[in-house]
């Protein structure tokens, strides 16, 4: 797909890390989603169509699974 838009999302949790890692990982989309330490509890390698589409992806699907209260999305730039 030539105009894929590609992004690493870091997201903050309040409730069991490893199951919202699961479930972040069963959307369409989702390349990995790792459960880390540090500042983030979750880190998402994700890629859509657009970045119109990765918004639409972050806000509606991701935000909206329990335990996620923080997503910062950070599109992959290639020169």
């Amino acid at each position: 797909m030539p105009d894929e838009v590609k992004a690493y999302i870091l997201i903050q949790t309040a409730v069991n890390v490893a199951q919202v890692a699961r479930d972040i990982r069963e959307l369409d989309g989702i390349e990995a989603a790792d459960d880390v330490s540090g500042p983030y509890d979750v880190i998402v390698r994700a890629s859509a169509d657009s970045m119109d589409s990765l918004g639409r992806m972050v806000v509606a699907r991701i935000q909206t699974i329990e335990g996620v209260t923080r997503t910062l999305t950070c599109p992959v730039v290639s020169l």
